[in-house]
């Protein structure tokens, strides 16, 4: 009688006992990539969220510049109305002046036709001249060309030699020491640097205007498995959030494309009020003009540029320019003259001596 065997094998026991147990080390390595995935994911995601946080940043940043800009936009569309009362005015007085200019030819006309004395014709010339002059003065300052007008009217009336010119002679000879007196002031020169510097205002380049450029392709991960896309992807937009920039210059200011034309034009309203200035001869407007334009070319142009350095150059010459604050009038010389025509009016019968021709 045979004993029964204490146990019952199992089907595959041995097969089972014989496999090998998993090793510790591959768990250990699949837990520590889980981890670094894990670490790697979270990175990514505080990382969207700062970017985010950003992103809000740079909105309100934008929202705030754009309220600045309107606020240009009203300034501009003022300084536009004060521009078109100036020329307004530049233009009547310039009418005037032609009316002027028409009636000393009709004038001359007249006297050809009344074929009148030399003495009497000299007089009526030298008025005039004398009138014009004075509307020089007082439209544009042009004290070069009221200068010029005295000095002419004086040689003519020193050819003719009267001793009856004395009176006005000795007028004109004041009034041109007092227009030498005066500083002098280039006002077509400043006028011919302001017109150039704004012509070249689309010319200047910004200080901060390159592009950043643009991110290289990543090759095609295709065959790549999933987590090794997602960690090429988070390593993409790393890289694309930080930028090196090395500049032996002071920062300047950020200017978005869409806020340069406005920088451009709001610097060229700036130049043509400091010419509108220079014509009214409004010192304390002009030089806070050329102030102001000089500001801004230092600090959102290249300055390092030629037709940034050739605008500043011409600016720095202006800041120092002295304008009179009262133009001195001609009345004087006005007022002799009227009075000797009068004179000679109130005799026309009486004998003229002849002038050394």
């Amino acid at each position: 009688m045979s004993t029964p065997p204490d146990r019952v094998e199992e089907p595959g026991a041995d097969a089972r006992a014989r496999a090998p147990a998993p090793r510790p080390g591959r768990r250990l390595a699949w837990a520590t990539i889980t981890l670094v995935a894990l670490a790697a994911a979270a990175a990514w995601i505080d990382a969207k969220r700062e970017l985010a946080g950003l992103r809000a940043d740079v909105a309100a940043r934008l929202a705030a510049s754009d309220a600045a800009t309107a606020q240009s936009k009203a300034r501009d569309a003022e300084m536009g109305g004060e521009m078109r009362e100036v020329q307004a005015k530049l233009a009547l007085l310039e009418t005037r002046l032609a009316e002027s200019q028409s009636q000393q030819a009709a004038l001359e006309t007249l006297y050809h036709d009344l074929a009148p004395s030399r003495d009497e014709l000299a007089v009526v010339e030298i008025e005039q001249v004398l009138s014009l002059a004075g509307q020089q003065l007082v439209i544009a300052a042009n004290v070069p060309a009221a200068l010029a007008a005295l000095q002419l009217a004086d040689g003519k009336l020193a050819r003719i030699d009267r001793p009856k010119f004395g009176p006005l002679r000795r007028a004109i000879a004041a009034d041109m020491e007092k227009l030498k007196a005066m500083p002098y002031v280039d006002t077509a020169g400043l006028a011919g640097k302001l017109d150039a510097a704004i012509a070249s205002i689309d010319a200047m380049p910004l200080a901060r205007e390159e592009r950043l450029p643009a991110p290289a392709a990543a090759p095609p991960l295709a065959d790549a498995p999933a987590w090794s896309r997602f960690l090429r992807e988070m390593w993409t937009d790393l890289k694309g959030m930080v930028r090196v920039d090395v500049s032996d210059r002071p920062a300047a200011p950020l200017v978005s494309p869409s806020q340069q034309y406005y920088l451009r034009e709001n610097l060229r309203l700036r130049l043509l009020s400091a010419r509108l200035s220079l014509i009214a001869r409004n010192e304390s407007a002009f030089r806070a003009d050329v102030k102001a334009a000089d500001a801004w070319l230092r600090q959102y142009f290249d300055t390092r540029a030629k037709p940034v350095a050739s605008v500043l150059a011409s600016l720095s010459t202006m800041t120092s320019v002295a304008m009179p604050v009262e133009v001195p009038e001609l009345t004087r010389s006005v007022e002799a003259a009227r009075t000797l025509r009068i004179a000679q009016e109130a005799q026309p019968d009486a004998p003229l001596p002849r002038g050394r021709q």
